[in-house]
């Protein structure tokens, strides 16, 4: 069982059960919320390794939520592709240098279904040439930024 509370200006939520349906609930109501007024701007969640790590300039303007993201770039029923997702959105939050821990973290933190296997998932990416190892981690390669429909 997982537990959820948030308030943002008159809007809240409280919820408790399942992280998947907690996560469905609380994407409705964050989908909701523009339409009743409540957000302006859309709400952003975050997690706090991207922002502590800084962003280079022009990345505070990225403010799509992680579920948003990986459902535009087509990651939602396919692990490798939500692995990729993930990882070009901490990219665009500014989050260096990528690695598994930090996209396994993000998905965790954003509600997001958990990848069965992250290391293997990253070395699909490097064999199909949409990401590079590095000494830090990895980087998403011009390859993968296309893949991604960049």
């Amino acid at each position: 069982m997982a537990r959820i509370e948030f308030a943002f200006g008159s809007l809240s939520f409280s919820g408790e059960g399942t992280e998947t349906w907690l996560s469905a609930q609380l994407e409705r109501v964050i989908d909701a919320a523009p339409a009743l007024g409540q957000l302006s701007p859309p709400m952003v969640i975050q997690d706090e390794p991207a922002r502590e790590q800084g962003a280079p300039a022009g990345s505070a303007e990225f403010t799509a939520s992680l579920a948003t993201h990986i459902r535009a770039k087509g990651g939602d029923s396919n692990q490798v592709k939500r692995f990729l997702a993930t990882a070009d959105w901490l990219r665009q939050k500014g989050a260096t240098p990528l690695n598994t821990g930090a996209v396994t973290k993000a998905l965790s933190a954003n509600h997001q279904k958990k990848l069965s296997n992250p290391a293997d998932c990253l070395n699909k990416l490097v064999a199909r040439g949409f990401c590079e190892k590095n000494e830090d981690g990895f980087f998403i390669t011009p390859d993968g930024l296309a893949d991604l429909g960049y």
